[in-house]
């Protein structure tokens, strides 16, 4: 079973990769000449990506591509609402395998303070994500429940996080199988990314994207949400 024996809408391009280390090469790849068309066009690029272990090779690889990187802005498509140093911080994790070498010249926008509370770590990355401007190049990752970035089936936010016009950028999440407080950008911000790739690995994530394609209830698989607009799947057993 392979991307390409799923029934995809026509605005859905498959990726085939053999392995794991492929896709990541190929991903990095295809990220870098979309920033560098950007940089061309614009003189600047906004790259939006996922935290959690599959990325980093995929990090690994970027940070070789050819790329002027002080014309980029970085910025995660979700977080954890632990401070940088911590373990589980995705932002920790860029700055180990991304945020390094000729890369450490890009402006960083992180998504964690440290409020009093997670409504109001939100609030305060929802105004910091004003300077984000349009997102030129976005890289999700899905879970087996079909959440991508921090929207979570199940939670209590999630219905205004999926909105495309909603009010907010950034709404606090909560991960029903991990302890940690989550900042999710919300449909609003994700949905207008110029070039989208959602990087998926293994035969349990390829049976998701099956049942995500053959319903159209966003809240009981977010992925859903992304699935019938422009996007580019990179996917490898």
């Amino acid at each position: 079973m392979a991307i390409s024996d799923l029934q995809l809408p026509a605005s859905v391009t498959a990726h085939d990769y053999t392995t794991p280390a492929k896709l990541a090469d190929g991903l990095a790849h295809d990220v870098a000449e979309r920033l560098r068309a950007a940089i061309a066009g614009n003189g600047v690029a906004t790259l939006v990506v996922s935290g959690g272990r599959s990325p980093v090779a995929f990090f690994q690889s970027l940070v070789q591509q050819p790329l002027d990187w002080s014309k980029v802005v970085i910025s995660l498509a979700d977080e954890r609402w632990v401070p940088v140093e911590h373990a589980d911080s995705n932002a920790g994790l860029l700055k180990r395998y991304l945020l390094v070498g000729p890369v450490a010249k890009a402006r960083f926008l992180g998504l964690y303070s440290p409020a009093a509370n997670l409504e109001a770590a939100a609030l305060h990355a929802d105004q910091a994500l004003a300077e984000l401007g349009p997102i030129d190049v976005l890289v999700l990752g899905m879970g087996d429940d079909g959440h991508t970035a921090s929207l979570f089936p199940g939670n209590s936010n999630l219905a205004e996080g999926l909105q495309p016009d909603g009010a907010r950028r950034c709404l606090p999440m909560l991960a029903p199988s991990v302890p940690h407080q989550r900042l999710s950008l919300t449909r609003r911000v994700l949905g207008k990314a110029v070039f989208t790739a959602l990087s998926v690995q293994g035969p349990g994530k390829l049976a998701t994207l099956r049942a995500a394609l053959a319903g159209d209830d966003p809240t009981e698989l977010p992925i859903r949400a992304f699935l019938h607009a422009s996007l580019d799947i990179y996917w490898c057993p």
